[in-house]
């Protein structure tokens, strides 16, 4: 099944499931629960979510939502979980381990390191929903998308779905010295993901999916390009036992597992922008970009 959230009218979100086709929102919480973030937590306690969603259906507490929640398009749509925290991973497909060694001579090393790339990425307040703008940093000549799968994880590093991701990211500033990464990486919008979280029974292979990135100028085309995460070097089980080391994790982390699109300098982001990041297995996840 998938998981979305709506905003309540009342301020904050409510949780939604798609399955079998159809969508519906909670209308009032069941069993205690009214968002993602709490069912992942009960989840986490031994709650069976297809159970839960049975239950919440007998007792009339959903209601049916009508709209794709995988295109993305709804302005009701926000963040599919509030995340704890998001951290990201790098050079982990080999193109984008060798467009970056161009900039510092650094990242080759990491690339056949046995310690990964990990990095802390961004708070729930600095992240965008489907339809809500990414950033660009006003001191950044190029600023690129990274068009990701990112992995929700419970607290022992288990996974509890998977959403796509946009890592926004300052490349010019990062190329600069690499010391600069936190400024290159972390503001206002500067993580978006979405539109829904697939739980790990929609997603086969998560090694075997194809990402696709569209970026469009005034209604035009400026960039497309897709990676299929079957190149990503370290098995995802590494990266996430890396993050687990000497580091609490808390129900609902995100940790995005790095790109293989790589955006030319010539299209970086501007504003008014709009970046379409895909996946047919998870949806659409499309935002336009804002200076910040």
């Amino acid at each position: 099944m998938r998981l979305f959230q709506v905003r309540a009218e009342a301020g904050g979100c409510r949780l939604g499931v798609s399955r079998g086709g159809a969508a519906a929102v909670l209308r009032s919480p069941h069993e205690g629960i009214a968002t993602v973030l709490e069912l992942l937590e009960a989840q986490e306690r031994g709650l069976d979510p297809e159970e839960w969603v049975t239950s919440a259906e007998r007792a009339g507490s959903l209601l049916r939502f009508d709209a794709e929640p995988v295109r993305g398009a709804d302005p009701r749509l926000t963040l599919p979980v509030t995340p704890p925290e998001v951290w990201g991973a790098g050079v982990t497909y080999r193109r984008s381990a060798e467009f970056r060694e161009e900039g510092t001579g650094i990242y080759d090393r990491v690339y056949v390191a046995d310690r990964p790339e990990l990095f802390f990425k961004a708070t729930a307040w600095r992240c965008a929903g489907p339809g809500e703008p990414i950033g660009r940093r006003r001191d950044s000549g190029f600023t690129a998308a990274e068009p990701e799968l990112a992995l929700v994880l419970g607290r022992s590093g288990r996974v509890l779905g998977y959403t796509l991701a946009n890592d926004v990211s300052a490349w010019d500033i990062e190329r600069e010295n690499p010391l600069y990464l936190p400024q290159s990486k972390i503001y206002s919008g500067c993580f978006a993901f979405g539109p829904v979280i697939a739980t790990p029974d929609e997603i086969a292979d998560p090694r075997a999916l194809v990402l696709r990135c569209r970026i469009l100028r005034a209604g035009r085309e400026v960039f497309r390009g897709e990676a299929s995460t079957a190149l990503i070097k370290r098995p995802l089980e590494e990266i996430i036992s890396f993050l687990l080391r000497s580091n609490e994790l808390r129900t609902g982390t995100l940790l995005s597992t790095g790109t293989g699109i790589i955006q030319p300098a010539e299209v970086g982001l501007q504003e008014g922008d709009v970046v379409v990041v895909s996946c047919p297995e998870i949806g659409e996840l499309t935002n336009p970009v804002a200076l910040v």
